[in-house]
């Protein structure tokens, strides 16, 4: 409870005595760049195999004559969309950007970077974490929407190159009884997502003690309490919005 105290003062500090909004402009595109553009290659290729494995596993337990093969492409829509673009795109997210943002921040902890910002007068969790947040909101919602779209083109592949089924069949079942509130839902978790990730990320990095060894603790933390918080948050949010 202690940690779960600090967290949210943590949080508190970030809009208190912050620097004016123009001063975040830069920061929020440098961060957007590292987070999320650096990001597309390791979403293209889990998207396509994701969507690819998804599509054949579905067609192996499909073994009753009686149903339709199209429904092999909405099973693979419905679990892309739902859960495995927003939900398990996040799970890699946080191992690839939640432990880059808990060792950036670690190291300047330990070199004494953020204690040279808060002798400037400077606001320090706001000014270095405060971007990196903004900047995971507004990329990671756009990288699941790339997600879903490649996971269904990859499952498309799959499906029709392999002979699993006709490319009408597949085409009809990611049509077939389609809600668009799946991508308001989609898209919702990836915006709680980001926020989860970027903020236990930093929160962890931020206050690390210690020498470079507490910096691999804290990266390695960051992305253990980053995939249980997604979790249960995942969990959350099914039970409130579905």
């Amino acid at each position: 409870m202690k940690e779960f105290g600090k967290y949210f003062i943590f949080l508190s500090t970030l809009f208190s005595k912050r620097e004016p909004f123009r001063v975040y402009w830069k920061l929020v595109f440098n961060e957007a760049e590292a987070i999320g553009i650096n990001s597309i290659l390791i979403v293209v290729i889990f998207s396509v195999f994701m969507g690819a494995v998804t599509v054949i596993q579905t067609s192996y337990n499909l073994v009753n004559p009686l149903v339709s093969r199209d429904v092999i492409g909405m099973v693979a829509r419905d679990t892309t969309i739902l859960e495995f673009a927003p939900t398990v795109l996040a799970i890699v997210f946080a191992g690839k950007v939640g432990s880059h943002i808990a060792g950036e921040l670690g190291t300047m902890r330990i070199s004494e970077q953020i204690d040279a910002l808060k002798v400037m007068g400077i606001n320090a969790a706001s000014y270095l974490v405060l971007p990196k947040i903004v900047a995971s909101i507004i990329t990671y919602p756009m990288l699941v929407i790339i997600a879903c779209f490649l996971s269904l083109l990859g499952g498309y592949m799959a499906g029709v190159y392999t002979g699993i089924l006709t490319d009408n069949e597949y085409i009809v079942g990611i049509r077939t009884e389609f809600s668009g509130f799946n991508i308001i839902f989609a898209l919702v978790k990836s915006v709680v997502f980001a926020f989860l990730i970027s903020s236990i990320s930093s929160f962890k990095g931020y206050f690390t003690k210690g020498g470079a060894l507490e910096v691999g603790k804290a990266s390695t933390s960051a992305v253990t309490a980053s995939c249980i918080a997604i979790l249960f948050a995942d969990y959350l949010l099914a039970q409130l919005l579905l």
